[in-house]
């Protein structure tokens, strides 16, 4: 599997603590290409065998003009094998899917995947968060990327908002996925300043899980089935990329502040597209055992799969049950079938079951 980091935003949203900078000039845009094909060209060699998901994130990788987007299909494809690629996703806000864009994607014979970034229905909360869209945008968006050939649409919402909409849209059968996110105040965004100053007041706790069980029961209502604690699917369309990292599968990530993992050892790019496109470094760590025992409960149990008690090492198995069966005995978590699954209220609480696990 391979990740393209898309670093640019039209402007920054108030919530985001991703790297990512606000774009000003198509040169700039040119030279992170270049830098990005000369990555590839770099680290061909480290390709991870079969890959079948690919994967544009960011930033806002719709903002990459048509031509620029195509040379980094074509790197792609000079340089990795991506003959038996099943899901390509990429990452677009609403306001980039015009009808002729959409085209030019359909046209690279590339994506078959969109992800597109709805947050809210509610214009109010929209201008809250800095997002440059309205509600209706957004709908206009999802329909012309169906009328271009796009049938399986992911979109992401938050909840968590001070005020949560009526959920009463139904979603046409080409959204297949949606990823809800609890609203989260990063150190260091605007929205963690605006907190800080009143100008924002975010609901407490208890009504961050009614609006997490409502997202849950119109989703539900909707045909779709949770997966893991934020990802919600139409049966068939999970995400393959999302559950590979969830199930710790190595993959390789190219452009400014990318993460690659090879099973063993973590790397990552710098977080300065300047420096990236003049040929920084990229600084990787060895995991520990106990680093990859921790990673591996903090992944699994976030999932409705659960932890499989047979890939955990014989050494670990005795403290895993002791540690889990508090969780069991209060209905967070059930063993079935040589499995730690939690349970629906168990889902709320899987990173701090998992933190409580770790060595």
């Amino acid at each position: 599997m391979i990740y393209v980091h898309v670093p640019f935003c039209h402007r920054k949203c108030t919530y985001c603590a991703f790297y990512s900078r606000v774009e000003s000039g198509e040169l700039r845009l040119e030279r992170y290409v270049d830098g990005l094909l000369r990555e590839m060209e770099r680290r061909h060699g480290e390709q991870p065998h079969g890959i079948q998901t690919v994967y544009f994130g960011g930033g806002t990788p719709s903002l990459l003009p048509l031509p620029e987007l195509a040379r980094i299909v074509d790197g792609l494809r000079r340089w990795f094998d991506v003959s038996h690629v099943q899901e390509a996703t990429i990452e677009a806000n609403p306001e980039d899917l015009t009808p002729e864009y959409l085209r030019g994607l359909a046209e690279l014979h590339f994506f078959n995947r969109l992800s597109v970034g709805v947050q809210s229905l509610d214009d109010g909360m929209l201008r809250m968060l800095n997002r440059r869209h309205t509600a209706r945008q957004a709908l206009d968006a999802i329909e012309n990327a169906h009328a271009a050939g796009f049938d399986n649409i992911s979109v992401d919402f938050i909840y968590g908002l001070p005020a949560l909409p009526p959920l009463t849209l139904h979603l046409p059968p080409y959204v297949t996925h949606v990823s809800a996110y609890a609203l989260t105040v990063e150190p260091g965004t605007a929205l963690a300043v605006q907190v800080e100053q009143g100008r924002v007041a975010l609901p407490g706790d208890e009504e961050v899980v009614r609006q997490y069980h409502a997202v849950g029961q119109w989703l539900a209502a909707e045909g779709f089935e949770q997966y893991e604690v934020s990802n919600y699917a139409r049966p068939g369309y999970r995400s393959r990329h999302n559950s590979r990292y969830w199930d710790r599968t190595p993959y390789l990530g190219l452009g400014p502040a990318a993460h690659s993992f090879d099973g063993h050892r973590r790397q990552w790019n710098v977080a300065d597209t300047v420096a990236y496109c003049q040929g920084a470094a990229p600084q990787s760590e060895s995991l520990t055992e106990a680093d990859a025992y921790n990673e591996l409960l903090m992944t699994a149990l976030r999932t409705t799969a659960g932890l499989a008690v047979a890939v955990v090492s014989e050494g670990q198995r005795e403290r895993l049950h002791r540690g889990m069966q508090p969780y069991v005995d209060c209905g967070w978590i059930v063993f079935s079938a040589g499995h730690y699954v939690p349970t629906a209220e168990g889902l709320l609480h899987a990173d701090g079951i998992a933190a409580a696990l770790f060595v």
